[in-house]
């Protein structure tokens, strides 16, 4: 998956990001931890504008989090565990994001969109209080910008230092090795996060 997730942002850019970002942020199982920081990456080569991979990206998790906001808002639950579970949302993945909403009202859409895991599913919850929607799209924005730009930043790193490891990584193994280096950082940080709400 991560290098499919790579091949299609390689090859079209921004509208990749901005597809795939969204359905991350719709609940599909598309981690933005492969997706953005290979934009990080095809900026620093010149091929994307960093700012334009940060600012589609969070674009991108607002139409998705919009969609997820009104399905749930307007269908309720019933559609996100019925033919939501066709595209990978389960019961916990729900339950997760309302344990932060219960917990931090409003706000937890703002600091949701900064964590992994729960930013993919915060917008169900808060479309199930009906957050009003100003207030939801200027949390999801500004709680979506960090994380984008965290991202992005890894790869724009990694990208420019690419003289100064390439002696250890074989060529055409590059990208392999910074989205590994991403995905084993992030799930770490991942499991740390559910230890600590378990």
């Amino acid at each position: 998956m991560s290098a499919a997730l790579g091949n299609l942002v390689a090859s079209y850019g921004l509208l990749a990001i901005l597809v795939l970002m969204a359905g991350e942020s719709c609940g599909l199982p598309i981690p933005s931890e492969i997706v953005v920081p290979v934009g990080g990456v095809l900026a620093a080569t010149g091929q994307l504008n960093l700012g334009a991979v940060i600012l589609v990206a969070t674009l991108a998790n607002l139409i998705g989090g919009g969609i997820a906001y009104v399905v749930t808002a307007r269908w309720g639950t019933e559609v996100l565990l019925g033919p939501g579970r066709y595209v990978g949302i389960r019961r916990h993945h729900v339950e997760i994001a309302d344990a932060w909403f219960q917990r931090h009202g409003t706000l937890a859409v703002l600091i949701g969109r900064m964590l992994p895991v729960v930013r993919t599913y915060i917008s169900f919850p808060a479309g199930l209080a009906r957050v009003p929607i100003g207030r939801f799209v200027v949390f999801s924005v500004i709680g979506s910008i960090p994380w984008n730009t965290m991202l992005a930043l890894i790869g724009y790193t990694l990208g420019h230092n690419y003289d100064r490891i390439a002696v250890f990584i074989q060529r055409g193994g590059y990208l392999v090795a910074v989205l590994v280096l991403v995905v084993l950082v992030l799930w770490w940080v991942r499991g740390r996060r559910a230890e600590a709400e378990g």
